[in-house]
């Protein structure tokens, strides 16, 4: 059974056989775009986020589990991000074929993985927002909307100090902004889109699923 925000969870890695393939799909997916990246400097800059990242969610897994469909959607990010990562974001092939099947004016990748960091982040941070603040009704969705624009913010100022440090080639690279004066403005939102259409569809999930609770239990009273 899939696990939930709202249900409670308990560490059980030796169990927990999803757990275990979503951590053999990453590890398959990041050795494999690990070999050969376009650009090798832009690499290491974009894997800052896997090292700091992928500890912490092991080492706060034994005290701090999250749900099993919180750690699906961070696994779906962080391959997303591993492919960004190898051909660098204003690169990828994907992007391209989008580009020209839609008449675009760049390669839409970055903005397809900050629209994901929204839709598929933002998720796991309401569960941390329900467990430790006991966020209820209307702050149970706004606060993980606002937060995951604020962690979105706080990246695009990360990658300019870090694009100002490292060389001007890589920092070019890792900002990928491809001569858009408004591209951090841009990501900003595309992610604060992403995260409204979660809480939004989490919402509607919510109420769907408590409708169906209702009408069980009614049977269920009418049978007795």
């Amino acid at each position: 059974m899939l696990t939930t925000a709202t249900m409670r969870v308990r560490a059980n890695f030796k169990d927990n056989t999803l757990l275990k393939l979503l951590i053999a799909a990453y590890i398959v997916v990041w050795a494999i775009t690990a070999i050969n990246p376009k650009f090798p400097a832009d690499w290491r800059l974009e894997n800052i986020l896997v090292i700091t990242f992928l500890p912490l969610l092991v080492l706060t897994y034994r005290y701090f589990p999250l749900s099993d469909l919180s750690y699906v959607v961070i696994t779906l990010f962080m391959m997303l991000h591993a492919i960004g990562a190898h051909y660098t974001y204003a690169e990828v092939p994907f992007g391209f074929w989008l580009r020209d099947a839609l008449s675009l004016s760049r390669n839409p990748f970055d903005r397809i993985v900050h629209f994901s960091f929204g839709l598929l982040m933002a998720y796991p941070v309401r569960e941390i927002f329900l467990r430790v603040a006991s966020s209820r009704g209307f702050w149970a969705y706004y606060l993980p909307l606002d937060v995951t624009l604020a962690f979105s913010a706080v990246y695009e100022i990360i990658e300019m100090i870090v694009a100002k440090i490292v060389s001007s080639d890589a920092g070019d690279a890792y900002l990928g902004t491809q001569g858009d004066v408004w591209d951090a403005q841009m990501d900003i939102t595309c992610a604060a889109v992403g995260a409204l259409i979660c809480m939004i569809t989490t919402a509607m999930m919510r109420k769907v699923f408590h409708k169906g609770t209702m009408i069980l239990a009614g049977d269920k009273h009418t049978a007795e």
